[in-house]
């Protein structure tokens, strides 16, 4: 591991040609958001593993490495569980309009092709019926498209992760990525909103930490207390709301700069996983929709079978550091009644 480093911005954009943007909002009821992930404009190969009991999907079976089809032009990562679907309708009509996407015919004539994944993140922010819409995935698309290229990826209470939690704490969306030896980026952008905790019980250290490259996470063990206090209020919360099986999930992008196959960038998508459950226990529940999508933008030559496997274990560690830095930047939200709190002001003691 001791060659191996991060990307200029240590975010899902270090990997070339792959644009993000956020669209939320906040107040009046609302607490939700989306983010679109940009492949370039001729697209990338897309694979996908879907793990959670709940799952909220949409354009997964596309991926399926039998079907005809090759490249996707975006992926979609939302709130408003199922009803957050209806935002990648906006995203594909944005790509519509400029001739982005599969040629069906005449000139123009495209159809656009936009997996995506759900958050439950409903009435978090008080009304159940403010929810992501189509016109809210053309703003994130939008804001994709604006972005300065390789720009870091905002990361926190943004896009698919303003209304997310983590266990107890605040959730939201986090990026990371990595350098391999011979030259090849691979990166993870997540919004987390497990069910499970990124917080050991026993200690109150994020999981994702001990998996970060060299002086990546600098954090200390809380203190005792502290973790006494979350554990309390985690407890309480439970008892009085009964949010603690409410509906969660963990969805994301994997994306490498390589030049991949559907069934290569299914497989890359499935040991994604394995990053997820090193950063959230338990993970894969019946209440979580976790969903891993992988993208390759074929701007460097195919990998052999050592270099693959190294791509492999650099994207699950891409994605536990995702999260870890999802909860490092997520902050404090009071809405609905509920103070939800974040990592930093839970354990404050854990920052140097």
């Amino acid at each position: 591991m001791s060659e191996l480093k991060a990307g200029p911005t240590n975010t899902l954009t270090d990997v070339a040609g792959v644009r993000v943007g956020h669209a939320q909002r906040t107040g009046d009821g609302w607490l939700s958001g989306t983010t679109c992930v940009l492949a370039p404009d001729a697209g990338a190969v897309a694979g996908v593993d879907v793990r959670g009991g709940g799952p909220g999907t949409r354009e997964t079976d596309l991926l399926d490495p039998r079907n005809l089809v090759e490249r996707i032009h975006a992926i979609v990562l939302s709130g408003g569980s199922a009803y957050g679907l209806a935002t990648a309708s906006g995203v594909m009509d944005a790509l519509g309009r400029k001739g982005i996407g599969l040629e069906m015919g005449e000139p123009g004539e495209v159809v656009p092709l936009v997996p995506a994944a759900v958050i439950f993140d409903l009435k978090r922010g008080g009304d159940f019926t403010k929810r992501p819409d189509a016109a809210m995935g053309e703003a994130a698309y939008d804001a994709a498209v604006a972005s300065e290229p390789g720009a870091a990826v905002q990361q926190g209470n943004v896009g698919g992760g303003t209304g997310a939690k983590a266990g107890g704490l605040k959730g939201g969306v986090g990026s990371a990525s990595l350098v391999l030896a011979d030259g090849t980026t691979v990166a993870a952008i997540a919004v987390a909103n497990p069910m499970g905790s990124p917080v050991d019980p026993q200690t109150g250290e994020l999981y994702a930490a001990r998996f970060g490259l060299p002086g990546e996470f600098d954090l200390r063990q809380p203190d005792p207390a502290e973790l006494e206090t979350a554990l309390r209020l985690a407890s309480e919360r439970e008892l009085t709301s009964g949010l603690r099986y409410g509906m969660a999930t963990i969805i994301g992008v994997i994306a490498t700069d390589a030049t991949l196959t559907k069934a290569q960038c299914q497989k890359v998508a499935g040991i994604g996983h394995d990053g997820m459950a090193r950063a959230v226990r338990p993970v894969h529940t019946m209440f979580d929709g976790d969903t891993l999508f992988a993208m390759a933008t074929g701007e460097r030559d195919a990998p052999d079978m050592v270099a693959f496997h190294g791509l492999l274990e650099g994207a699950a560690d891409c994605v536990t550091r995702a999260i870890g830095h999802a909860m490092l930047a997520a902050e404090t939200v009071e809405a609905a009644d509920i103070r939800w709190r974040s990592y930093r002001e839970a354990f404050p003691s854990a920052f140097a």
